[in-house]
């Protein structure tokens, strides 16, 4: 069987980094990209700001106190994505086995390679070397025999790093590593596995395959492949959309006879997003978030998918009246998604009742 050569490109704080390199005042300081405000989050922080512990998705006045020299940038999604399509083109000439999983990183399959590079570490070097060259840019990343292998190995040497794992090193390389560092083993099966004295990937191979099934379900053969590092997912490029969803937080907590302006708003956006998709949403989601921090969404799958905008308004309008915690209850989010994609091919085919 031929073994895969996966590499994963990591590219490094890039929101900031792309701030960074269009205005030459902001090189060296702190950065944090995000929008000021008591309900702001961090979009991406430079390393300067990171040696301060400021971090992505940390609220902004958070970050703010920690990183009192920082400078703050609003957020510019059309140009990250822009940059972000120069950098999928550098990918495309190397591979069409591209699989993008946000703005900033993507799986490439270079088992073989369109310029017949000898190893994927020279195909991930000359990746690296292009971006910086054409984009003034850094990236990480990582190659190994699979995708899982690949993201750990991006991120060994970060910022600007390369980090290679040979086939013969994998039981090597993993055996140290915490049990965290293991995609799905968050706080709570982290301390489950705790509980078992398993605190490493070494330890975590000495555990038998019914035992792990029989502590973790489904999930406990997916514990016992990764401490092996065995991972046969396949890169697969142009995933097919499985949603599409805008939100926005409320500067204070309103309650729920206040948001149709803001719903309205989200929805245009929505339906906007959606129409560059070729495939079509057949059900609407309305996302909550309490003052209390709980999260509940309503859905509805009507008949036939929303036709116009003012169809998916009305629908996320119409949800409000499915949440039933009484008119004292104020929220801090509020968001409007479409999911259940379908090709337009297999919508037009399906018949309908009473044919």
């Amino acid at each position: 069987m031929t073994v895969r050569k996966i590499v994963h490109i990591d590219m490094d704080a890039f929101y900031a980094s792309v701030e960074q390199r269009d205005d030459p005042q902001l090189r060296g300081k702190p950065v944090i990209v995000a929008w000021r405000g008591n309900r702001s989050v961090v979009c991406a922080a430079s390393y300067e700001a990171r040696r301060f512990g400021v971090r992505s998705a940390m609220p902004a006045t958070r970050a703010a106190r920690s990183c009192p020299d920082a400078v703050f940038v609003p957020p510019d999604f059309p140009r990250y994505r822009a940059v972000s399509r120069l950098v999928r083109e550098i990918f495309k000439r190397h591979t069409d086995l591209v699989e993008p999983l946000s703005l900033d990183e993507a799986y490439l399959d270079v088992t073989e390679n369109k310029i017949g590079l000898a190893t994927a570490t020279r195909v991930a070097r000359a990746i690296r070397d292009q971006i910086r060259q054409e984009l003034h840019l850094t990236a990480s990343a990582g190659v190994a025999p699979n995708k899982f292998l690949a993201k750990i190995a991006s991120d060994w040497r970060k910022p600007d790093g390369l980090f290679v794992i040979q086939p013969g090193e994998v039981d090597t390389f993993l055996s140290p590593l915490p049990v965290g560092r293991l995609p799905g083993v968050g706080k709570v099966t982290g301390e489950k596995l705790e509980q078992l004295g398993i605190r490493t990937v070494g330890d975590l191979r000495g555990l038998d395959l019914s035992t792990l099934k029989g502590r973790f379900g489904r999930h406990g053969l997916r514990l016992y492949e990764l401490a092996r590092g065995l991972d046969n997912s396949e890169v697969v490029p142009d995933r097919p959309t499985q949603s599409v969803s805008v939100e926005d937080t409320f500067e204070r907590d309103v309650p729920l006879i206040e948001m149709e302006p803001t719903i309205r708003r989200l929805a245009e956006k929505a339906w906007s997003a959606s129409r560059k998709e070729p495939r079509i949403a057949r059900t609407v989601v309305l996302k909550l978030k309490t003052s209390e921090f709980h999260i509940l969404t309503r859905s509805h799958t009507p008949c036939s998918p929303p036709s116009s905008c003012n169809e998916l308004t009305k629908i996320a309008l119409s949800l409000r009246e499915r949440v039933d915690l009484g008119p004292q209850q104020r929220f801090r989010l509020v968001g409007v998604g479409l999911i259940n994609f379908r090709e337009a091919e297999d919508m037009l085919m399906q018949p309908t009742l009473f044919e």
